[in-house]
């Protein structure tokens, strides 16, 4: 990233995010840290992170996180830090469009998020424009559905539909996979009794996962293989493009799009906020993907609130707990197309 950016700004250390003196040795006397490590070691750098007084941000949580949330909202609270966690595109601006929309009705009842992207890359058929190993390990485990006030659960892939995603990017298979909105909006937006998240996968992307699901491809305990003890999920891995090998290769469009449906007025009424952006600006910008793009901005806008005192509050947050219209603004003053409307009298 530092030759691809050739910014003075950066310097690159190499650290070993395990290990918690090798991370102390390297936050003592810094001001905030954004951790963009794999999911499951964020928590490794929060941990150490707080005690120092280092103020925190990351872009994805883990779904067990929300058991003992409470006790890292203390712990946080403890060391008089700041903490936002989930805080990328989506999680992160989705779920502040969810705040968003929520505020426009004088009830909502019903939110969820829609990921689509129409990116293409000439010459690869089997590819993820971020993690390999998040998405694999999203699409192969069953989906969380908030339904009635309860948490419930569907079968990987199996429930699919076309949305109408806003132009350029137009009608798309989208699928429910497990993702943080699912657990976030209703914890922390009063009132919803629905709330899910779909992920827009091409049909042959799908079938794929499956079977490497049904081989049992997607497993991440060890097997021997002539000998050798190999992790199922690392071969298919090692077999895809890694992210950074696409970078200028992309062509299309990103967006995200939450609605969220309740009453205004007396009548039916949905609020709607989405934002786009090509894959060929990201590139253009900062030798990215659109997808890269926007995560890394909801991470930095986050930054931004904490440090520049828009967000005083000491604990740690999620997404819906930040000043939405203060999130929104600043996603506005970054350039990008942001876009809200509100629909009254729907069925």
């Amino acid at each position: 990233m530092a030759s691809r950016l050739k910014s003075d700004k950066i310097s690159v250390e190499k650290v070993n995010g395990t290990d918690p003196k090798d991370l102390k040795r390297l936050l003592k006397g810094a001001d905030l840290v954004i951790s963009s490590m794999p999911w499951q070691l964020n928590r490794n750098t929060l941990n150490v992170a707080a005690p120092l007084g280092v103020n925190y941000v990351d872009f994805s949580m883990t779904v067990d996180s929300m058991e003992d949330f409470k006790a890292m909202v203390k712990m946080c609270k403890d060391c008089g830090v700041t903490a936002i966690t989930a805080v990328g595109e989506d999680p992160g601006m989705s779920d502040v469009f969810a705040v968003h929309g929520a505020s426009k009705l004088d009830k909502a009842t019903w939110a969820r998020v829609m990921d689509g992207d129409s990116g293409s890359a000439e010459g690869f058929e089997f590819f993820s424009l971020w993690s390999p190993e998040d998405l694999l390990e999203e699409t192969t485990v069953p989906a969380a559905v908030f339904r009635n006030g309860k948490m419930t659960f569907v079968p990987p892939l199996s429930e699919k539909e076309i949305y109408e995603f806003p132009e350029p990017v137009g009608p798309l298979p989208v699928y429910k996979t497990n993702h943080e909105e699912t657990y976030l909006m209703p914890e922390f937006i009063k009132g919803l009794k629905d709330a899910d998240f779909r992920i827009a996968i091409d049909d042959s992307f799908a079938k794929t996962v499956t079977m490497l699901r049904k081989m049992g491809m997607h497993s991440l305990n060890p097997i021997d293989v002539k000998g050798v003890k190999v992790k199922p999920l690392d071969v298919v891995v090692a077999l895809m493009p890694r992210p950074v090998e696409l970078a200028g290769k992309v062509k299309g469009h990103a967006c995200v799009v939450v609605e969220v449906h309740g009453e205004k007025d007396g009548k039916k009424a949905m609020a709607k906020g989405w934002v786009t952006m090509s894959h060929e600006k990201a590139y253009e910008i900062c030798k990215s993907n659109a997808t890269g793009y926007l995560v890394g901005l909801g991470g930095a806008i986050g930054a931004e609130m904490v440090m520049s005192g828009d967000v005083k509050q000491k604990g740690l947050l999620v997404p819906e707990q930040l000043p939405a219209d203060k999130f929104i603004q600043r996603m506005k003053g970054k350039g990008l197309e942001v876009h809200e409307e509100l629909k009254l009298g729907i069925h």
